[in-house]
């Protein structure tokens, strides 16, 4: 999933970023505007990690009470579904916010970065 491939302090967020700030030479408006967006999705990013980790919380609980896959298990774990697929939606308009601001040939490479983090397997 893109928003758990994405995380800030991952290696691949880490190597999308420094892509983006460190190898596509951007303009001083260009670095104001990432720099911009990049704030905005911080914020945005805590409120949907609270509400992923509240999810994964009542699944626990879920779990705990039913020690078997019953329905208050099923729920909680459609709830869990729904809090990432909203951090993953997030994290693509945010990239592609980003993207936005790039020209063509920043682009390109910028594009390049993110499908080698979407296709590389974690480190471990």
């Amino acid at each position: 999933m893109i928003g758990q491939k994405l995380r800030a302090g991952d290696n691949h967020e880490s190597r999308l970023h420094a892509v983006l700030h460190e190898e596509l030479d951007l303009d001083k408006a260009q670095e104001a505007q990432i720099d911009r967006l990049e704030s905005e999705f911080a914020e945005r990013r805590k409120l949907l990690d609270g509400r992923l980790r509240q999810a994964n919380a009542q699944l626990a609980q879920a779990i705990e009470r039913e020690h078997t896959y019953g329905p208050a298990v099923e729920r909680a774990v459609d709830q869990s579904h729904m809090a990432m697929g909203e951090l993953q939606k997030a994290t693509l308009r945010h990239v592609f916010s980003m993207r936005a601001v790039l020209r063509p040939d920043q682009a390109r490479r910028f594009d390049s970065a993110v499908a080698h983090a979407l296709t590389t397997p974690p480190e471990e």
